[in-house]
């Protein structure tokens, strides 16, 4: 394996992760929002990783065969409860407001999991860098 596709396969990691990341901070964002009905109400969304093959892998497109891409973006369909607060100018007819599906809990471990991985993939890309860097000294001598 070439340090190229190291590099191509840690670089898409770390991209897909910095996604997933971005992903559970905007739902944290929504955490607290209402809505008028179930239909309006915020979903947490979330990714689908997907090994990227060989067949994948064009000479326009900096994929590395072997690296992980996100296959989709979803929303989550758990559902919450809705709430009764006839005050609220969000209330529907029946005086219940529909919250977020949003676990603040969940969203800190899928925060936590994204840091790892991409902090992994960096000791990945630092691990090639020295031994290509030792391979050329050893080259020298």
């Amino acid at each position: 394996m070439s340090i190229e596709n190291i590099f191509g396969m840690a670089g898409g990691a770390m991209d897909a992760q910095s996604k997933r990341l971005a992903l559970a901070v905007e739902n944290i964002a929504n955490a607290d929002v209402l809505a008028g009905d179930q239909a309006n109400a915020y979903k947490a969304k979330r990714v689908n990783f997907a090994t990227i093959l060989e067949h994948q892998v064009h000479s326009d497109n900096r994929r590395t065969a072997g690296g992980i891409r996100i296959d989709q973006v979803y929303e989550d369909n758990k559902v919450v409860p809705a709430t009764y607060q006839p005050d609220n100018p969000l209330a529907d007819e029946n005086g219940f407001v529909y919250p977020s599906n949003v676990d603040s809990m969940l969203e800190m471990v899928e925060i936590t999991q994204a840091s790892r991985a991409f902090e992994s993939n960096i000791e990945a890309m630092n691990t090639a860098k020295q031994l290509a860097s030792r391979t050329l000294e050893i080259l020298k001598k």
